[in-house]
């Protein structure tokens, strides 16, 4: 691991995800997934669990059975041939994920996300996705974990039937990843000194993009070792709202819950410090970026902010 190299993965985003845009409207990863699929069961861990659940959510909205399950569970969903089972995993080689596949090869219709094609999470497989990140020198999952997003949503749309333009979501992430890097001599010293605190840093999002805050915490606790941890919006009032009362809290929020008052009505009579990724919200620090009232744009956009404050925290304590 490498905090130069990390932040070259993080610089070189934009191109990779224009990249990916431009295969996407080439052709459908996907176009060869059954169409008699009556169950999806999402498997991986850490970041690639955490686009699972997100992907998993928005599926059931659409009325489609699927579940993101810990490979590393003991116990999980049966096979069946029915059964789409979505093995993600960016080295190809986590070990959890490929026991759990143990149980459902030969048995449930198998598609590997890798962006190690030839790795062992493709053995047997019977359907395979390229995540077309480029090799991630700095050993930490950035680009991976964006580009697993943007399939998983083109995953919905060939399983929901519902036209998505996906190309075109991608390429304003694009941009709104290179607004971000642009500008971060104007808001990234401002967002080291606010998140700068004795106790750590901890992220709240919406339930529809929880990954967000599961992610940007994990960058914060991978490189730089921070202590960081993950909420979701609502959940905050009954889970994290007790730390604001004795702790220097310092938080980031990815705006968007019907509850995002509800936490910063507590926030703003304890005197915590939150910055706000994407919107204004009363009491917090607002960071906005392009094509950032977009969900869609935010869901593959909005992690960069704590990525770049994880690689300049990380730089200084190798320096």
């Amino acid at each position: 691991m490498n905090p130069e190299l990390y932040l070259a993965d993080l610089e070189a985003k934009p191109a990779a995800l224009s990249a990916l845009a431009a295969t996407l409207a080439d052709r459908d990863p996907f176009e060869e997934v059954p169409e008699d699929v009556r169950r999806v069961v999402f498997l991986g861990m850490g970041s690639s669990r955490y686009a699972a659940g997100v992907a998993a959510l928005r599926l059931r909205a659409a009325g489609v059975d699927a579940v993101a399950e810990y490979a590393s569970a003991a116990i999980g969903h049966p096979p069946a041939r029915d059964t789409l089972v979505v093995a993600i995993s960016a080295t190809g080689g986590s070990r959890e994920t490929l026991d759990a596949l143990a149980r459902h090869r030969g048995r449930s219709t198998v598609l590997a996300l890798t962006n190690t094609l030839g790795s062992p999470v493709t053995e047997g497989a019977d359907l395979v996705a390229d995540m077309a990140a480029g090799e991630e020198r700095g050993g930490v999952s950035c680009r991976t974990f964006q580009h697993t997003l943007a399939l998983l949503l083109a995953l919905q749309a060939r399983l929901t039937g519902v036209k998505a333009d996906v190309p075109g979501l991608v390429r304003r992430a694009a941009e709104a990843s290179a607004d971000l890097l642009d500008r971060r001599g104007a808001w990234l010293a401002d967002a080291l000194t606010l998140l700068d605190g004795p106790h750590g840093v901890y992220t709240v999002a919406p339930a529809e993009r929880l990954s967000s805050a599961e992610q940007s915490a994990l960058m914060l606790r991978e490189g730089p070792r921070r202590p960081a941890d993950a909420c979701e919006t609502g959940d905050w009032a009954h889970v994290d709202v007790y730390l604001t009362k004795t702790l220097d809290y310092r938080a980031i929020l990815f705006p968007g819950s019907r509850y995002d008052e509800q936490a910063m009505e507590w926030v703003r009579q304890r005197g915590s410090t939150v910055l706000a990724v994407g919107g204004a919200v009363e009491g917090a620090h607002a960071l906005r970026y392009a094509g950032d009232a977009d969900p869609g744009v935010a869901l593959l956009t909005e992690t960069l902010v704590a990525e770049l404050v994880a690689a300049s925290w990380w730089s200084e304590t190798t320096a």
